[in-house]
């Protein structure tokens, strides 16, 4: 069974940094592609960052500069270093597992809200 399991979403300031996980389990993980999508309150789920299995990043426009993603095979892990967060980065944050886009598998999500 696949399991995708996120952790470390939290409240933070505008200006502050969280660190999110993503614990993987069921697939061949340094075969997959891994990726963090966002989905805000009215809004259209969009990508945030991806890493494929030879560790290329691809990141959305909005958070360029701002955001890291990154992957420990070993330990079946994908993170996201999220920085300099503003408001409108506020949404659930979903992990996802891409093979070839024929299997592609979502997590249950993390709440990151950025607010004073």
């Amino acid at each position: 069974q696949v399991q995708l399991v996120e952790s470390g979403g939290d409240l933070v300031q505008p200006g502050g940094s969280l660190r999110l996980s993503c614990a993987a389990s069921g697939i061949i993980f340094s075969t997959y592609a891994m990726g963090w999508y966002r989905q805000a309150p009215g809004k259209q789920r969009e990508l945030v960052a991806l890493i494929n299995s030879g560790g290329t990043t691809d990141y959305g426009d909005s958070v360029k500069g701002r955001f890291t993603i990154s992957r420990d095979n070993a330990k079946n892990m994908v993170y996201l270093q999220m920085n300099s967060l503003k408001p409108e980065d506020t949404a659930v944050y979903y992990c996802t597992a891409d093979w070839a886009r024929v299997r592609v598998y979502w997590g249950q999500g993390t709440q990151v809200t950025v607010s004073s």
